[in-house]
Formats: structure tokens, sequence, C-alpha cells
């Protein structure tokens, strides 16, 4: 029996992250600056605390008021329940997970925590593509 694709093999290992006490306008730009909707935010062990997205970065215009842009940290706009899978996993059940889920990424983390890297639908779809697609 062949051996299923597991994260491991399809995910980004270079994930920009950010810290939680960063000013969340600095934390704007760095996405903008990575070209990325989203990073997991760790503490200073590279353990995951949370994930700032772009949806959570709309909420500084829905909370402004009288033409004043609000101000805060990372910490005070990410979202600290995040939904994490690990290297090993099958690419097939992510795909699962993805149908289940608006998220467009999932951290990959370790057995510690720690973020080692991300893992998004377009990766799954290059995953489809090895496996699935015609030669």
């Amino acid at each position: 029996m062949a051996k299923l694709p597991q994260v491991r093999d399809y995910m980004d290992t270079e994930v920009p992250t950010l810290n939680p006490e960063m000013e969340i306008l600095d934390a704007v730009n760095f996405l903008l600056d990575n070209h990325v909707t989203g990073a997991p935010v760790v503490n200073g062990e590279g353990t995951l605390i949370g994930i700032l997205t772009e949806k959570d970065c709309l909420r500084l215009l829905a909370t402004g008021s009288n033409n004043e842009f609000p101000s805060g940290t990372v910490a005070d706009f990410m979202t600290a329940r995040v939904e994490t899978i690990r290297p090993h996993m099958n690419v097939y059940f992510v795909a699962g997970l993805f149908l289940g889920q608006n998220f467009r990424r999932f951290p990959v983390v370790d057995e510690a925590g720690r973020v080692v890297g991300a893992i998004t639908r377009f990766d799954i779809l290059r995953a489809i593509k090895h496996h699935l697609g015609k030669p």
C-alpha cells in the first residue's frame, strides 16, 4: 500500500510570525510586507498563542469612532483559540478539515506547540495535482 501524503510534504516551513506585544498597525504592515493574509502569534519560546488574520484586522476600522483609529497590540486583536494540525497528518484528512472551516491556513505545530510550518488550501491543491492529477 502506498504511503499517504503527509502535511510535512506540502507545508510551508518558512512562516512569518508575530509577537503579541507588537503594535497592531505594525502588524498590519508586517502582513502586507510579507504578502500574507494572516500569521501565527508566538511567545518568546516559539509556542503558538494565537493567530492574527486579515479578518481580525478588519476590526480596526469597525471599532474606530469619531474618525479616530483604534490602537493596541496584536494580543488585543488576535484570535487566541487556534486550530492546529501536526506534520504527520495526511493531506486527505486536512482537505476535509478545510471543507468544514472558513480558514485559509492551519498552523502546523510540533508536540510542544511550537510552530514548524503552515499549510494552506493552495498547498492542498499541489497535493491533489501530484497525487490525483493526470501524468
